[in-house]
């Protein structure tokens, strides 16, 4: 293999790590807020899925029927995750594209 083209091979490969972790790094900064109940319940997750906050409005709490507020509660903590992998994805796709990778191992970056 010529000399010149492991060098560049070694040269994108150092940009992509450092592509993915500026991507990561930018994920974990970055939040969504998923909601239920018209926004009685409300989740902020940042792009790496960690939970940052939960709020529940006060009329969202009533203790004869705890079942309600439990849905309430999953469903937003749903919307959150959905829509912190819609974050991730894109912003990890930006750094694969171009990269051509077969079906399916794209979305382990």
């Amino acid at each position: 293999m010529n000399k010149n083209i492991l060098k560049q091979m070694q040269k994108m490969q150092q940009k992509m790590q450092m592509d993915l972790a500026s991507a990561q790094k930018e994920l974990e900064e970055s939040t969504v807020e998923g909601m239920s109940g018209g926004g009685a319940v409300k989740i902020v997750m940042t792009g790496s899925q960690e939970i940052k906050s939960v709020k529940i409005s006060k009329d969202a709490v009533d203790p004869e029927d705890v079942e309600t507020l439990e849905d309430l509660v999953m469903v937003a903590f749903k919307d959150a995750l959905a829509k912190s992998r819609d974050l991730s994805n894109s912003r990890m796709g930006k750094v694969t594209a171009g990269l051509n990778l077969p079906s399916g191992l794209s979305g382990l970056f």
